[in-house]
């Protein structure tokens, strides 16, 4: 009976694999852009696994299955290799995000100043997953520089910073946590 082991070996010289096959860096800019993404979804399955909110859970449910297409997407280095099982992240994924951003939006007082992360656990992690966010799109745009990108996917990493900022916002607003206003001074 064979066994099925965790651990390869194959990339302990630096070296790992694509969809494709294909050997690179660790540090290879397309590693950087996946490995941001899952980053990312580890940090929404811990702000999931933290809220009471079931309306935030569902949606953050979705959001990691959208990451993880995401995450497929870029480990392809080339359309010819693009499996048959793997649906392409759609406009209407951008188009979830927005609507979520929406909801949580009309709940909240405006937004006159930038917002200093903390003052709960949950503020702070959505604050954490907004930043990584942020560094996977730079990821994926510096990827698109060398070899382009679906610009479905760019505009869905951009839009999804705006989720968690805003997501930090309602925790604040439904755990009764005063923001605490940045204006420069």
């Amino acid at each position: 009976m064979k066994e099925n082991k965790v651990y390869t070996k194959t990339g302990d010289n630096g070296i790992t694999s694509l969809f494709s096959g294909k050997r690179v860096p660790k540090h290879d800019i397309r590693i950087k852009a996946y490995g941001a993404i899952d980053e990312l979804v580890a940090w929404s399955g811990l702000i999931r696994d933290t809220t009471q909110n079931p309306s935030v859970q569902d949606t953050l449910i979705e959001i990691q299955k959208q990451l993880m297409t995401v995450s497929s997407q870029l480990a392809i280095d080339s359309d010819k290799d693009f499996p048959k099982n793997l649906r392409p992240l759609e406009n209407t994924t951008v188009s979830f995000i927005e609507n979520e951003i929406d909801l949580l939006t009309a709940k909240l007082p405006p937004l006159r100043n930038f917002v200093i992360p903390g003052g709960h656990i949950l503020i702070s992690y959505a604050h954490i997953a907004r930043s990584i966010c942020r560094r996977a799109e730079r990821h994926v745009t510096e990827l698109d520089q060398n070899a382009p990108v679906s610009a479905t996917i760019i505009a869905y990493i951009n839009r999804l910073s705006d989720y968690f900022f805003t997501l930090s916002r309602t925790f604040a607003f439904e755990l009764e946590v005063e923001e605490v206003k940045w204006s420069g001074n």
